[in-house]
């Protein structure tokens, strides 16, 4: 009965949250399992031109290091904005989420081979957060119980708490930098006067990722609260998420 609970619960996980999260979850196990290495698994731009070695480009999104705090804070984290996104703006728009990863991803690995990065997906979690928290300007953020602020202050909230945890802020101020162009390119340049639309999901995605038809019956959850997940409750304005 526990194991059907679990089950369903983990198939109401939209698509792309489910696929990235449980992709993640298994290369690190697969790490601490000792079944691979992270050597197998690292950006390096020499392998994957002269050795073919091409996943890389997948892999270096997957691994977070050990499990341990940094690992299972990034899941969190990785895991709620993603959801959140998915289940919020991008509702219905799986093709266009879809294409939203894949053009970060690419933007990451021109700039990772410039400043030497070897993993990325610290990075591209960062992504997801700016993305959100700008596009929910209005949602007040609670973090630890010790910091109160609006929701497009949290990247840069996370890029000071990485830096006392002693880490380089260069993963983060990454992972703000291209989630600011795909939010300039997305929401903000159509709207200016003469502005127009840069970014067009290629129709083989949209084939690939679209349903034809929504379940009127489906009752989503709520955007600042994914899966249940009971982190700290979003409201707007008054109110926190806290964090």
């Amino acid at each position: 009965m526990a194991y059907q609970t679990l089950q369903q619960e983990y198939l109401q996980i939209p698509i792309v949250t489910r696929a990235y999260t449980t992709a993640c979850v298994l290369t690190t196990a697969a790490v601490q399992l000792e079944i691979i290495t992270p050597f197998q698994l690292y950006f390096n731009p020499d392998l994957i031109l002269r050795n073919y070695q091409v996943w890389r480009l997948i892999t270096n999104f997957l691994f977070f290091g050990p499990v341990g705090f940094n690992f299972l804070f990034n899941m969190i984290f990785l895991y709620r904005y993603c959801r959140m996104l998915e289940e919020g703006s991008f509702r219905g728009r799986t093709a266009d989420f879809v294409f939203m990863f894949l053009f970060g991803g690419l933007l990451m690995t021109i700039f990772g081979t410039f400043v030497n990065l070897v993993f990325l997906g610290q990075a591209f979690t960062i992504m997801l957060v700016y993305v959100w928290s700008r596009r929910n300007p209005n949602v007040r953020m609670n973090f630890f119980g010790l910091l109160n602020f609006q929701a497009p202050f949290l990247p840069w909230v996370l890029m000071g708490f990485s830096l006392l945890l002693g880490n380089s802020i260069i993963v983060d101020l990454l992972g703000i930098a291209v989630g600011h162009v795909y939010f300039f390119l997305e929401d903000v340049f159509p709207n200016q006067p003469g502005g127009g639309r840069w970014l067009r999901t290629p129709s083989i995605i949209k084939m690939l990722f679209d349903t034809p038809e929504e379940d009127a019956n489906y009752n989503p959850l709520p955007e600042e609260r994914p899966g249940g997940f009971a982190w700290g409750e979003g409201q707007h304005e008054n109110d926190n998420l806290q964090i």
